[in-house]
C-alpha cells in the first residue's frame, strides 16, 4: 500500500530475519540520530500495550517494546530526557485515535464481521457427530481474509481450554463444543452442546438451559439493551453483573471491548467506568462463563458500531449493501428475538444475538419472553 505524506523510508537491517544481509544499515543510534532524536527530549515511543494504576509498579515510562530498541532510546534521551509509553494516544478507550472510526473504517469491519459471522453460521448449520475437528472447520470457510487470531474448534475434554485449534479428535454426539473464527476487524464465537436437546446431557446438568443459558441470554439482552452513545462503559460492566454476577457463573473478564484491526484493543467497560461511549466506536458484546463445572459454558461474541444519525446516513448512503445487511439484523434482534436496541445501535454479525443451546437443534434459540 502506498502512504502520501512527508515519509522518508529507512532500511534498518537489524529488524530482519536472522542471517538476512546486515550490509547497508547504521546503527540504530545513529538512524534515531538523524531523525533528530537527542538527549533531553521527552520522547514517546508506542507498541502495543499501555500500563495504568493496576500494573503494580509499572506506570507511563515502562516499554513493552523489545530492550534493543527501548535501551538505544533511553540511552539517546539520557538522564535529562525520559522515554514515555504513548500507546494511549491510539488506544485510549475514551478518545485514542483508534477507538474512533470513519465510515470507510465501519465499513471495512462490518464486512469482516460478515464473513466471520457467516463462517460461524455454516457451522452450526452442518455440524454433525462423526466429523473431525478440522472437517467442522473447513465449514465456516476461511477464505484468506486476514485474521486477527487463529481460528478456534474443539469439543469433548478439551473444548473446556476454549482456545484450542481444530484437530484430528472426532466430535461425538453429546460433546461440549466451542468455536470461534476472527478476522481483522471482526471475531465471533459461540459455544453449547452437540445435542438435540436437554434428554441427551447428562443427568446432572439437564438444567443447563435454566441454569446457564438463560440468564446468560439475559445478560447479553441487557448488555445491547443499555449500550449506546453517551453510556458510560461502567453500565455494561453494571448490567452483566446484575444477572450473572454470582460466582457459579465464573465471569471474571470485562464484559466487553473495542475491537480494530487487533480482536481487543482496548475496553471502556470495566467496573465503576466513567467513560462514555462515542459515536464512531466498534465494539464487541464478549461475556465469556467459566463455571469449571460439568455445565462447560455458553458463549456470544459479536460486534457492533455506535453511529449517531449523521454517521448512520453516511453509511447508508456510500454503503448501501453493508446498511442492508445492518437493518435486516436489527429487524431480526428486535422482531424475532425481542431485543430492544436504541437507533445508533449497528449491529455487524450474520447471527446476532443468535444463541443456540443445543447445536443439533438447528433452529431453536433462546429469546426474550416479554410479559
Amino acid at each position: 500500500e502506498s502512504c502520501d505524506g512527508p515519509y522518508e523510508r529507512v532500511l534498518y537491517q537489524t529488524f530482519s530475519l536472522p542471517a538476512q544481509p546486515r550490509d547497508r544499515s547504521q546503527a540504530l543510534a545513529d538512524i534515531l540520530v538523524d531523525c533528530g532524536l537527542k538527549a533531553g527530549q521527552r520522547i514517546g515511543a508506542i507498541g502495543w500495550k499501555p500500563f495504568g494504576p493496576g500494573d503494580a509498579g509499572f506506570g507511563e515510562t515502562t516499554l513493552d517494546l523489545p530492550s534493543f530498541i527501548a535501551d538505544t532510546l533511553r540511552s539517546l534521551a539520557g538522564d535529562r530526557g525520559v522515554i514515555i509509553n504513548a500507546a494511549n494516544l491510539l488506544m485510549n478507550p475514551a478518545d485514542g485515535l483508534r477507538a474512533i472510526n470513519e465510515a470507510d473504517q465501519l465499513a471495512a469491519f462490518e464486512f469482516a464481521a460478515t464473513y466471520s459471522s457467516q463462517g460461524l453460521r455454516n457451522v452450526l448449520q452442518a455440524i454433525e457427530p462423526g466429523m473431525t475437528e478440522l472437517q467442522a472447520a473447513r465449514l465456516m470457510g476461511i477464505n484468506g481474509l486476514p485474521q486477527c487470531c487463529h481460528p478456534m474448534l474443539s469439543a469433548g475434554k478439551r473444548a473446556a481450554y476454549g482456545l484450542p485449534s481444530p484437530r484430528l479428535e472426532i466430535i461425538k454426539r453429546g460433546d461440549p463444543i466451542t468455536m470461534a473464527y476472527g478476522i481483522q476487524g471482526s471475531l465471533n464465537a459461540r459455544a453449547g452442546f452437540l445435542v438435540e436437546d436437554a434428554a441427551e446431557l447428562p443427568r446432572g446438568i439437564q438444567d443447563y438451559v435454566e441454569k446457564l443459558v438463560a440468564p446468560y441470554f439475559c445478560a447479553v439482552v441487557d448488555w445491547y439493551e443499555t449500550v449506546g452513545i453517551g453510556v458510560p462503559g461502567g453500565a455494561l460492566w453494571q448490567a452483566v453483573h446484575d444477572r450473572i454476577g454470582d460466582p457459579f457463573f465464573g465471569v471474571s473478564l470485562n464484559p466487553g471491548h473495542l475491537i480494530h484491526i487487533d480482536e481487543w484493543m482496548h475496553s471502556p467497560s470495566f467496573s465503576g467506568s466513567d467513560i462514555r461511549l462515542k459515536s464512531g466506536m466498534a465494539l464487541q458484546v464478549d461475556i465469556i462463563p467459566a463455571t469449571g463445572t460439568d455445565y462447560f459454558t455458553t458463549n456470544i461474541e459479536d460486534g457492533i458500531a455506535l453511529a449517531d444519525e449523521a454517521l448512520r446516513e453516511e453509511i447508508a448512503a456510500r454503503y448501501p449493501e453493508a446498511w442492508r445487511r445492518i437493518e435486516a439484523r436489527r429487524a431480526f434482534m428486535t422482531d424475532v428475538l425481542g431485543i430492544r436496541l436504541k437507533p445508533e445501535v449497528l449491529p455487524f454479525s450474520n447471527i446476532p444475538a443468535f444463541l443456540p443451546p443445543f447445536w443439533l437443534s438447528r433452529n431453536s434459540a433462546m429469546a426474550v419472553a416479554r410479559r
